[in-house]
């Protein structure tokens, strides 16, 4: 995952109050998240093969009759970027060891997991099987478009669920706003950010009840991040 920032991203504050209500569904600035330079927080510390396909068929593991609809990629990036910056460094999930912060400003609806920025990192993490997953294999985040284009041309990563292969979703450039807080290793600043994003992605419907096994790799320029999941998937709490 990489963060590339510019002054020019910077949004004034009485537009991230005009845009409160909108969420996590909106993200902007200029970098990677896991990648090193400003890409995705799961790149591998192995070879892995390019993951391009966009895919919403649900894995074996999913619930049966669980209803999936993956997010838009404006909005799948914003959000992503938006939680991960939404975390200090201390209790960031990018920089978790061991999964004890995956749990940090999860939303109903999708629960998000992150790569690392740089190193192999093995997390076990209890989910509910009622959402949905979402997770970059490489992403970058950057005010220019150019960079994008150079990054995905690079950017290349696999997952693995149970030892089953899961299908990428290529998303090129989008515009993004991205929301963080003051000391996060992301952005590092707490100041909204409108930006462009771009990546390799994987979204799940919810999973079964049970433990699972996910393995996610990726990699570009010269980061590459390997993190291995225990997903410990119990039923919600009516």
């Amino acid at each position: 995952m990489r963060f590339r920032g510019g002054a020019a991203a910077v949004v004034a504050a009485v537009l991230v109050a005009g845009l409160a209500g909108c969420g996590e569904s909106g993200g902007g600035g200029r970098g990677d998240a896991g990648a090193g330079d400003a890409k995705s927080s799961a790149e591998p510390s192995e070879p892995s093969e390019p993951s391009a396909k966009s895919s919403s068929e649900p894995s074996a593991a999913a619930s049966s009759g669980s209803a999936f609809t993956p997010l838009p990629s404006a909005e799948l990036q914003g959000r992503w970027w938006s939680w991960a910056a939404r975390e200090p460094a201390a209790t960031n999930p990018v920089m978790d060891k061991d999964g004890s912060d995956c749990e940090r400003n999860q939303k109903w609806d999708v629960w998000f997991l992150a790569g690392s920025f740089g190193t192999k990192e093995r997390r076990t993490c209890t989910v509910p099987d009622n959402v949905q997953l979402a997770f970059p294999l490489a992403n970058l985040m950057t005010p220019d478009e150019q960079d994008c284009a150079v990054f995905m041309e690079q950017a290349k990563g696999s997952a693995h669920l149970d030892g089953k292969a899961l299908e990428a979703q290529t998303h090129p450039v989008e515009g993004i706003m991205v929301e963080g807080v003051a000391g996060n290793p992301v952005t590092d600043t707490d100041q909204t950010l409108i930006t462009k994003g771009c990546g390799l992605w994987v979204q799940l419907p919810p999973l079964k009840a049970g433990s699972h096994s996910l393995k996610i790799r990726g990699e570009a320029d010269d980061l590459s991040v390997a993190v291995d999941y225990t997903l410990k998937v119990e039923a919600a709490q009516g």
